[in-house]
């Protein structure tokens, strides 16, 4: 995999871009004045990344994500992971027939659903899962592979399927191992 280097990321044109960021050079960049990348995150091969969108520190987008934040945004807590596949939108078109869809239609003729996607920190999503507009994923949560999140979930949940349910409590154990691997990490400075 290949990333693009510091100057290249800076020439890209971010809203703001923080230390130690890969991203590699096959991923597809929109409008990225509108887009904020923190600490030490990385987005990998094949993914999609536009409109408002924000990434916070120690984030992972690994290959064939999709991020599309339209005008509402998407924001992304510190130490979250978006397995393979992951799809979030922060809008939609209306699919109930109500309205004309797709992007080529002028908005007159359209009625589209939007909402902000907000995933809270420490969170991972499984391979090949759909966050819907609107929707918040609660701090610690794991989205299980293949699910469809259209409700806002709770914190330090298991949660899974179409759509999905929460299915037992998650540990806490990452609570203090981010403030071990924290103060660990003050001495290199990665903040």
């Amino acid at each position: 995999m290949g990333y693009f280097s510091e100057t290249e990321l800076r020439g890209l044109g971010f809203k703001s871009l923080g230390r130690g960021v890969k991203i590699s050079t096959r991923c597809a960049i929109y409008d990225a004045e509108k887009i904020s990348i923190g600490h030490f995150s990385r987005v990998d091969d094949f993914c999609i990344l536009s409109g408002n969108l924000s990434l916070g520190n120690y984030c992972h987008i690994t290959p064939q994500c999709l991020l599309a934040g339209g005008e509402p945004g998407i924001k992304i807590e510190d130490f979250c992971t978006l397995a393979y596949g992951v799809r979030a939108f922060a809008q939609s078109d209306d699919y109930t027939g109500a309205s004309m869809t797709n992007s080529l239609i002028p908005k007159k003729f359209k009625k589209e659903i939007f909402g902000r996607v907000h995933i809270q920190s420490q969170s991972i999503i499984g391979a090949g899962s759909c966050v819907l507009p609107g929707v918040t994923i609660a701090e610690g949560c794991a989205v299980g592979a293949m699910s469809l999140v259209i409700d806002n979930t709770e914190p330090w949940g298991i949660y899974f399927g179409i759509p999905v349910k929460r299915m037992r409590d998650r540990l806490q154990t990452a609570r203090s191992l981010k403030m071990e691997f924290l103060s660990e990490s003050v001495s290199d400075d990665p903040l």
